[in-house]
């Protein structure tokens, strides 16, 4: 059965190894391998997320089966290490879209509705903070599932990952429904 609560400090080993895990499996299909290294350097943990309090952990019997999280700040993408894609400003609800942030979903848990609990629970945080709408930068393997949860592309974009790799991502958006 799957659980939720919010991310802590205690939690940042466990979700970095999830992510690794997520990034190398659940990208082949969509990146070739050179692709998937890159992808490292725009992808990962954004400890922001945990400290405003925004980050979620799905748990499956007491193992992280997926994270994800939504932030009220202008940083639309990235990690901890990818300092020049942050930018801490908060977002004002009544003009700017809610980010929704850092999904990953654990190989042994895919395609049981952990990706949409978490987009379900983001969703209803960032409604409650007074946001209309919501956007991400999407991954071509999460595409699929933000297509099936409302989100619409924006613009693709070829962004700079490692050693001078494009890594190809989608500017998604939706407006949050009322409940």
């Amino acid at each position: 059965m799957l659980t939720h609560r919010l991310a802590t400090t205690d939690d940042l080993d466990s979700l970095r190894d999830v992510m690794a895990l997520a990034i190398a499996e659940l990208q082949k299909g969509f990146l070739d391998e050179g692709q998937i290294a890159a992808s490292r350097a725009v992808m990962g943990l954004d400890t922001q997320l945990i400290a405003d309090g925004s980050y979620f952990i799905i748990e499956d019997d007491g193992e992280i089966a997926g994270c994800g999280g939504w932030s009220r700040r202008a940083t639309l993408y990235g990690g901890d290490h990818s300092t020049s894609l942050r930018d801490p400003a908060l977002l004002d609800p009544a003009t700017d879209a809610a980010r929704i942030r850092a999904m990953y979903t654990h190989p042994a848990h895919v395609r049981k509705g952990v990706g949409r609990l978490i987009m379900a629970l983001c969703e209803q945080a960032a409604r409650d903070a007074g946001f209309a709408r919501a956007e991400m930068m999407a991954t071509l393997s999460g595409e699929p599932l933000y297509r099936a949860c409302g989100y619409s592309p924006i613009e693709h974009v070829d962004t700079p990952g490692a050693n001078g790799v494009a890594v190809p991502i989608i500017r998604m958006g939706k407006v949050l429904e009322d409940n």
